[in-house]
C-alpha cells in the first residue's frame, strides 16, 4: 500500500519541488492551494511522470473550512502519512508599519491553519506509530528583522512545532521545520527580486536556492528523524 503526502501551499517553487520529490519516492500526492488552474497543471505533470495525484482547491486562511478540506483528503487517500505545510501570509511589512489589524491577518496562515491540520491528521499518525509533519518558512522565524514584521507569526509557528516535536518524537511521528534565508528560484519573490536587480534597484543581499535542494533537505530531515529544525543556509554552530 503506497504512502501519501498532503502538500499544503502547493505553489510553483518549493511546494512543487516537495510534491515532485515525494512522488519520486512512490508517494501518492494531494495538492492543496487556492489556484485550481496551477494545481491542475502541476497535477498533470506529476501524473505524466507516473505519480498518483489529487487536487483540492482551498483557501487555508478560512480556518472554519479546514475540517471539510481534511474530509476531502481522506476521501482520496485516507489519513496522509506526511503533512507538508508551506503556506504563509505576506510578512514583508516594515515593523514601524505593523498594526493590530495586519498582525491579526497573518495568524490564520502563520499558525491557526497548521494547528487545525495537525489536530485533524496527527491522531491517525499516532495510532499507526508512523508519520511526519513538515513545514518550510522564512528565516524571519529565527530572528526579528525590521523590514519583515510578519516574522512574529512564523516564530509562533516555530515554537509550536518545537513543542510538538518534543511531545511526539518518541511516538513514531517526526515533526520538523525548515527555515530559509534565501530567494527560492521560480518563486514570485525570486522573480520580483531579479526584475528589481535588472532595473538597477537596490535589493537586500541574500543567496538564491534551487527549490529541489530544499525539498531534498525536507526529505532528509524526515528520514533522519533528528532534531526539530534545519536552516538554509546552514547556521554556524554556537562556539
Amino acid at each position: 500500500m503506497s504512502k501519501s503526502i498532503a502538500v499544503f501551499g502547493a505553489g510553483p517553487a518549493l511546494g512543487r519541488a516537495v510534491a515532485e520529490r515525494y512522488a519520486e519516492e512512490g508517494y501518492e500526492v494531494v495538492l492543496v492551494a487556492r489556484s485550481k488552474e496551477s494545481l491542475d497543471a502541476l497535477a498533470e505533470e506529476l501524473r505524466g511522470n507516473g505519480a498518483t495525484t489529487h487536487v483540492i482547491t482551498a483557501d487555508l486562511s478560512d480556518i472554519e473550512a479546514i475540517p471539510r478540506v481534511a474530509e476531502q483528503i481522506r476521501a482520496v487517500v485516507g489519513d496522509p502519512d506526511v503533512l507538508y505545510y508551506g503556506a504563509a501570509a505576506n510578512g514583508f511589512i516594515p515593523t514601524l508599519e505593523l498594526t493590530l489589524e495586519r498582525a491579526q491577518a497573518m495568524l490564520p496562515l502563520g499558525l491557526y491553519a497548521l494547528l487545525e491540520l495537525v489536530r485533524e491528521f496527527l491522531p491517525a499518525m499516532l495510532v499507526r506509530g508512523d508519520g511526519a509533519i513538515l513545514s518550510a518558512q522564512g528565516a524571519s522565524a529565527l530572528q526579528g528583522m525590521p523590514h519583515i514584521a510578519g516574522g512574529f507569526a512564523l516564530a509562533a509557528q516555530r515554537n509550536y512545532l518545537q513543542s510538538l516535536h518534543a511531545a511526539v518524537r518518541d511516538k513514531g511521528v517526526y515533526v520538523g521545520g525548515l527555515y530559509i534565508g534565501a530567494a527560492i528560484e521560480h518563486s514570485p519573490f525570486h522573480a520580483a527580486r531579479e526584475a528589481a536587480k535588472a532595473s538597477g534597484a537596490s535589493v537586500p543581499d541574500m543567496p538564491s536556492v534551487d527549490p529541489r535542494h530544499l525539498a531534498d533537505l525536507l526529505w532528509t530531515m524526515q528520514q533522519a528523524e533528528g532534531g526539530p529544525e534545519a536552516t538554509f543556509p546552514e547556521r554556524p554552530a554556537n562556539p
